[in-house]
């Protein structure tokens, strides 16, 4: 496989992963962190991270709204819930499972 085809295959699949976390807005970031260590916050910062290596002008709460499909915060009023105790305790276990 050549470096272009690599790179499409791989755009490809980070879009599909971005529209279905936009379609998924019952899975809270919390729940991401818990089972997989990452949440659409953390791929807004890789994405603005990788504009800047590029030289691309693009900020952090730009790729927030290209993740989450809206701006932040009305993503936030329309689909965040308040954290559990217990997901607030399995977030912690799994970052002191880290260190």
């Amino acid at each position: 496989m050549n470096k272009e085809l690599q790179t499409e295959l791989e755009a490809a699949a980070f879009r599909h992963l971005v529209s279905h976390l936009q379609q998924h807005t019952e899975i809270q970031n919390i729940d991401l962190m818990i089972t997989a260590d990452f949440c659409r916050n953390c791929l807004a910062k890789w994405y603005a991270a990788a504009a800047l290596e590029q030289g691309a002008p693009l900020d952090y709460e730009q790729a927030r709204e290209i993740i989450y499909g809206m701006p932040y915060g009305d993503w936030k009023d329309k689909f965040q819930q308040e954290s559990t105790s217990e997901q607030l305790a399995a977030y912690k276990q799994r970052q002191e499972a880290k260190n």
